[in-house]
């Protein structure tokens, strides 16, 4: 029996439109039986996938990080398998996992049936794939308008970047994990669970979606532009060596700061500090390339 997929595609990514009716044409033509809902607002994505969960074998998304990011819950609630389908501006996920943004290479590694447990991170109840951040990239987040999005492609987030780095500003931050306690003035600290976030930047230059570990850093500065000479080594994921960098790394993390911070995660904000961060060990099955 050929196996039954439920697509979801977000119209509003950057190449969804375009690509729905090749990415339906490419999986029939792989064997699956195609059930493709649409849905306006990515809020909605999980109530669809909970409403298919006896239907279906799998759930294929098409989008970025946070297209992928709106569905997660409903993933780990049901435990279907996902399969990926790169559409977004970063695809940070799918760039962690070795998934190429090329639409049928994405589609012959669904269909190659190649599962992979990876863990996810969580924060204050809410699950995350890549990354989850405050201060700079929370500023960054939103400055990225759909618009220019689309506009500018990856290059969107170096432009984003450009406009808010040179008005930031410390802000003071306690890190505690379970054997120490940090106060901090840092104008960004970020959680990772997978290696790559906002555009390819590497979160640790080891971090792996499937280590069972939270990878945290802290960039502690005094004006912004010391973190100029840091960005090549963010983009590497070198930055933990710099002595204005903290790291950090453990299963459970907490952050408080003097008043609520947006939280980014995996590209959109949707939490606020105090926080506390987990790590969700090999908690949903991936569509991945062979080994």
């Amino acid at each position: 029996m050929n196996p039954r997929a439920l697509l979801l595609v977000n119209y509003h990514s950057r190449q969804g439109k375009e690509s729905l009716l090749a990415a339906i044409r490419c999986l029939e033509a792989l064997g699956f039986n195609v059930i493709e809902e649409f849905t306006e607002n990515p809020e909605h994505l999980g109530d669809v996938i909970k409403r298919y969960q006896q239907e279906v074998d799998l759930v294929i998304i098409g989008g970025g990080d946070g297209t992928l990011n709106a569905a997660v819950d409903a993933i780990v609630d049901t435990q279907l398998p996902l399969g990926i389908l790169p559409l977004g501006t970063a695809n940070d996920l799918a760039r962690t996992l070795g998934i190429p943004n090329y639409l049928p290479e994405a589609c012959q590694i669904i269909a190659g049936g190649q599962l992979r447990r990876i863990d996810l991170g969580w924060v204050n109840g809410k699950y995350f794939f890549n990354v989850a951040s405050l201060g700079l990239s929370v500023k960054i987040t939103q400055q990225l308008t759909k618009e220019v999005k689309r506009h500018w492609g990856i290059f969107a987030y170096a432009a984003a970047a450009l406009q808010v780095i040179w008005k930031s500003r410390p802000f003071s931050a306690e890190i505690r994990t379970n054997s120490e306690s940090f106060h901090v003035k840092t104008v960004q600290i970020a959680v990772g669970n997978g290696r790559y976030y906002g555009g390819g930047m590497a979160v640790f230059h080891d971090a792996s979606i499937d280590d069972q570990r939270l990878d945290l850093y802290s960039v502690e500065i005094n004006h912004w532009w010391q973190i100029i000479p840091l960005l090549p080594a963010i983009r590497q994921g070198r930055h933990i060596h710099w002595r204005s960098v903290r790291a950090i790394q453990g299963q459970e993390i907490e952050i408080y700061t003097p008043r609520p911070y947006p939280i980014n995660t995996d590209g959109e904000i949707t939490r606020y500090t105090p926080a506390l961060f987990r790590v969700m060990p090999r908690a949903i099955s991936v569509l991945v390339p062979p080994l």
